[in-house]
């Protein structure tokens, strides 16, 4: 053999073997979706600063060397579990205020504030979390503030809708309404659901907040 000639050693079949899937096929998706399922879970039973790596990669079924070939930390998977949770949360605004329906004005606001605040029970743990968390990791913060003012933009527009249908008070300001019912929505689901402190049942809270909003902007079903 030539002195200069190189020498190739192939990789040991096991090595190969344990190289985690592909982020990018089906296989890396389904166990990123697990690691951030797991991460959500570890998260809501040890808090941010006590949940550990290991734990999360353990619930998930994986090594604790795979979790860094789909995240590079704990506050990049904390991240996704909150953009996850907030997509949950503000998905009525698509599914029935956006939507074509049948539903009058009104009924669309009920149903909406329904599933927010079902939605919201359910996450209640999770999102005292984020709310914590956000308070000192600047990048959780920009990314609720960011989807905070998208689905304002998207809530004023559909007041301009009603106003020019004549189904909403034009005198109002449509971005300045739907930042503070916002603002309200999520403030009364955090100090009720969270904190609790409301007294109510889920009927009653959705019955008055509705009533709220739809009479602060003046809707009308006729």
């Amino acid at each position: 053999m030539a002195k200069d000639q190189a020498i190739r050693v192939a990789p040991a079949p096991d090595a190969v073997s344990e190289r985690p899937p592909s982020p990018r096929s089906s296989k890396g998706a389904r166990t990123r979706e697990r690691l951030v399922e797991a991460a959500k879970e570890i998260f809501e039973e040890s808090g941010f600063l006590e949940a550990r790596i290991s734990d999360i990669a353990a619930r998930a079924g994986q090594s604790h060397g795979s979790f860094y070939y789909y995240f590079d930390s704990k506050e990049e998977i904390f991240r996704e579990v909150a953009a996850a949770v907030d997509e949950r949360l503000f998905a009525p605004m698509d599914e029935v205020i956006l939507a074509h329906s049948a539903l009058k004005p009104r009924q669309r606001v009920r149903e909406a504030m329904r599933r927010h605040f079902e939605m919201y029970r359910e996450e209640a743990r999770i999102i005292a979390l984020i709310e914590q968390v956000s308070g000192y990791d600047n990048e959780v913060n920009a990314l609720r503030l960011s989807r905070f003012q998208r689905h304002t933009e998207r809530a004023a527009e559909r007041i301009r809708q009603l106003q020019k249908a004549k189904r909403a008070d034009p005198k109002l300001d449509p971005m300045i309404s739907a930042a503070a019912l916002g603002a309200l929505t999520s403030r009364f689901a955090e100090m009720w659901l969270v904190h609790e402190a409301v007294d109510s049942t889920l009927e009653h809270a959705v019955d008055q907040v509705s009533r709220i909003l739809t009479n602060a902007i003046g809707l009308s079903d006729a």
